[in-house]
């Protein structure tokens, strides 16, 4: 049986208040200057490192400006253009699709819903939360990545495997104000402290409210997922 909705309501606040103390202002490490940059960005992010996307993004955004030189490149020459990503020649499709969109239904301009938004290609509701968060200031539910994944499962909020519910039953115990900035705070955690591989328990802030134990193979989770 599960920890009672309470319980986890508790335990989620009690997490959150404890790692804001630890990283006072959470941010999204992607680099970007406007919203087609952050789309693109995040996009190319999935199973990939933040930082080869920024090392990625310096020169491919000094060249691409516009929804329309996308649509006007080819899948080939962006997938040059990002070579060094993960699954670059996908994401090269996705990218030219992307821009096709855009140009064409949408002025060049990036929407602003979240139906819109997964009708792009490459375009899932991970995905699309960084958009609207980090582009519109729209916060319609919680990003969840592998590091969210992991760990909320490690703490015991939530039992469930697939990003989707997760994400539900996160919206449901985590306090609507601080979504956007949970998803940072337990990215900040899972790279300093509850790494994948080997978390060291020995020195967590939140190892008195995490039920989980050190190589529990049903929460350390080490490899990423195909999320969009």
């Amino acid at each position: 049986m599960g920890t009672p909705l309470d319980s986890r309501e508790a335990q989620a606040v009690e997490v959150v208040d404890r790692l804001y103390d630890r990283y006072p202002e959470p941010e999204i490490s992607l680099n970007f200057s406007n919203r087609l940059e952050l789309l693109v960005a995040v996009v190319l992010s999935a199973q990939c490192t933040d930082e080869r996307v920024n090392e990625v993004t310096a020169e491919l955004f000094e060249e691409y400006h516009s929804a329309g030189d996308y649509a006007a490149a080819s899948e080939e020459q962006l997938a040059e253009d990002i070579y060094g990503i993960t699954f670059h020649n996908n994401k090269g499709g996705y990218l030219q699709g992307i821009g096709e969109i855009l140009a064409e239904e949408h002025d060049g301009g990036v929407p602003d819903t979240m139906s819109a938004l997964t009708d792009l290609p490459g375009v899932g509701r991970k995905t699309a939360n960084v958009v609207l968060q980090h582009g519109h200031e729209v916060v319609e539910g919680i990003v969840v990545d592998t590091h969210v994944q992991r760990i909320s499962r490690r703490l015991g909020l939530t039992e469930a495997e697939r990003p989707e519910a997760i994400e539900q039953d996160l919206m449901g115990i985590v306090p609507e104000d601080d979504w956007k900035e949970f998803t940072h705070l337990l990215i900040s955690h899972g790279r300093e402290t509850c790494t994948a591989r080997n978390p060291d328990c020995a020195d967590c802030g939140l190892a008195d409210v995490c039920p989980s134990e050190k190589g529990d193979s049903e929460v350390d989770l080490a490899s990423g997922e195909p999320w969009g």
